[in-house]
């Protein structure tokens, strides 16, 4: 499977995307840069300041765009993660 990922937010957040990334990528999972080639797209958000939540909401919004463009019965998914997911379930 391939996975994309978007890391928003402080320092921590990119750390824990890595930490995620490396998980994968020991499972046997692919990384790519390119959101049009991911089969799974990983958006992790930060919530903590209205200016970090509305970019997680247009980021998730704009990934939502790739996962509408994908082939016919394909399995593309979109995954919030982070401070967003938590706060608002």
């Amino acid at each position: 499977m391939k996975v994309g990922f978007i890391s928003l937010g402080c320092p921590k957040n990119l750390v824990d995307s890595e930490v995620m990334m490396g998980q994968l990528v020991a499972r046997g999972h692919e990384l790519t840069p390119h959101p049009d080639q991911a089969d799974v797209l990983v958006v992790n958000t930060c919530s903590f300041i209205d200016p970090a939540k509305k970019e997680s909401v247009d980021t998730i919004l704009e990934m939502a765009e790739y996962s509408g463009s994908a082939a016919p019965g394909s399995d593309r998914r979109r995954v919030p993660g982070g401070a967003l997911s938590r706060r608002y379930p």
